[in-house]
Parts: structure tokens; C-alpha cells; sequence
């Protein structure tokens, strides 16, 4: 069983509800050398300028494969720009629309809506740099479209609760799970396809899998440790995930999407 690290006082959370559910710019790009880096960084770093709406901006940087790796990467960098109601179009016209070709190379720019009750952030949260042990990890799931409802259940009732559970015990950084609303640009070379993106901050040395942890974490409210669901059980024929990857994170400037939703106590 997956043991749980419980620190000394229990974080307090902000859950995503429906009915104020953020939305989120996020750009799939390829960009090898370093100075494209440095340009991303430099153009992550003035967030500012797209507007009282934005609630801050997050980079990282492709490191390597939990599993599905498709040969080489297909991109080096995601780019995901947090707002409140809508991404104001001079963001889109400006980042996507009227981008500068090939430098770095944007293969997938989208608009993301989060999962209800499975998008969970500590109150205080500050992102990884104080956690160098910690990868960013980006599951890229593709749900079958007859499943999209049954899927959201599933978040809903088993994944998000677990999730919150071990933010909340501080093993995970935070669980933000996110659905695909609108694909904006796809390169036609980009053969993998997806309509969900989650994000999780953990260990990778200690770390086995969803499944594995969320139903230790579920256990604890199970009477009988038979009774623990299964929370991936079924799951294989609703979705599968084409590409997962470990990243490190260049820029993180999100605290105040921690403020954001309902906050548990």
C-alpha cells in the first residue's frame, strides 16, 4: 500500500467547482535551442500584460517519459495562461493568430476548461521551487466521445476526492485536471491527439501511478479495505493517455489560481 506522508498540520485547499470553472490558454510548442527558451521565459515572465483577467502563467520544459513515448518528443515546452470567464481575443490574436512563425514552433494552441471537483490547489500555494524533488507531471488523455459524461463522473466521485487527499497531505503539489473546449492551431504534422491535460506535482522516485494512489487514499474511508474502489476500473475503455511526460518547470508564476473556487477547510 502507498503510504502517505501526512505533515504536521493539513493544507487548507481551494477546490473548481461547475459553476466557476477557470479557463486556460495552453500552447504546445517545440523549442530546442536555448535562446528560444530564454525568449518564452522572457515573454512568460509579462504575463501582466494580458489584463486584470489573468491570474498568472506557467512554463515547463519537456524532461522525460512516465510512459507512451512515441519515439523522440513531439514538443519541448507547454505554456498554460490562467483565466477568469474568457481569454480576451488581443491574448489569442497575440500568442497564437499572429505568433512569430518557427521561433520557438507552436504545434497546438487550445482553450482548457477544468474538470469539476478534480481541479484542487493548496491555498498557499507557491509552486515548486522549494521542492526540487518534485517533476511537473502532464498526462495528455484522449476520452471517447460517448464516455465524456461517464469519464467526468469518474472525476468527479472517485479521482477528484482522492486527489484532494493527498494535495491535502502534501503529497501531491496540486491535481488540475482540465478538458479540451477548442483546439485553436494544430500543426499538421502533430499526429497525437488529446482532449484532456492533467497536471500533478509529485516525486517520480516514489510515485507508481494514479490508480495505485488514489485507491490507498480512498482506503481511508473505506470500512473494509475490500470496499476501496477501483478507481481506474473501466477506465481503459473510456480514454486512453498518449503521451505522459515529467517535466521541470521554467517559470511558474500560478499562486493566485490557488485563490480561485471554493476553499475547504
Amino acid at each position: 500500500m502507498v503510504q502517505i506522508n501526512r505533515p504536521t498540520q493539513k493544507l487548507r485547499l481551494s477546490r473548481v467547482e461547475l459553476d466557476d470553472r477557470l479557463v486556460v490558454l495552453a500552447r504546445t510548442m517545440h523549442a530546442p535551442e536555448p535562446a528560444m527558451e530564454a525568449a518564452l521565459k522572457e515573454s512568460a515572465m509579462n504575463w501582466s500584460r494580458f489584463g486584470d483577467t489573468c491570474l498568472g502563467l506557467a512554463l515547463y520544459r519537456h524532461r522525460s517519459f512516465f510512459q507512451n513515448p512515441s519515439g523522440s518528443p513531439a514538443w519541448s515546452h507547454i505554456e498554460l495562461s490562467y483565466f477568469r470567464g474568457m481569454v480576451p481575443g488581443d491574448v489569442i490574436q497575440g500568442l497564437v493568430v499572429n505568433r512569430q512563425p518557427a521561433v520557438p514552433n507552436l504545434l497546438r494552441a487550445e482553450i482548457l476548461l477544468t474538470t469539476p471537483s478534480s481541479f484542487v490547489m493548496p491555498l498557499n500555494w507557491q509552486g515548486m521551487a522549494d521542492r526540487s524533488e518534485r517533476l511537473a507531471s502532464l498526462e495528455f488523455i484522449q476520452v471517447e466521445p460517448p464516455f465524456f459524461n461517464d469519464y467526468r463522473n469518474v472525476m468527479r466521485d472517485y479521482c477528484g476526492p482522492a486527489a484532494a487527499k493527498l494535495v491535502r497531505a502534501d503529497k501531491f503539489g496540486t491535481f488540475r485536471a482540465m478538458e479540451t473546449a477548442a483546439v485553436l492551431y494544430r500543426d499538421p504534422g502533430l499526429t497525437i491527439d488529446w482532449n484532456q491535460i492533467h497536471l500533478c506535482e509529485l516525486n517520480p522516485e516514489s510515485f507508481h501511478g494514479f490508480g495505485r494512489e488514489f485507491r490507498a487514499a480512498l482506503r481511508e474511508d473505506a470500512p473494509d479495505a475490500g470496499d476501496a474502489p477501483d478507481v481506474f476500473a473501466g477506465l481503459d475503455r473510456m480514454r486512453t493517455v498518449p503521451r505522459w511526460t515529467f517535466n521541470d518547470a521554467v517559470f511558474e508564476a500560478d499562486a493566485a489560481v490557488g485563490q480561485e473556487g471554493r476553499r475547504e477547510a
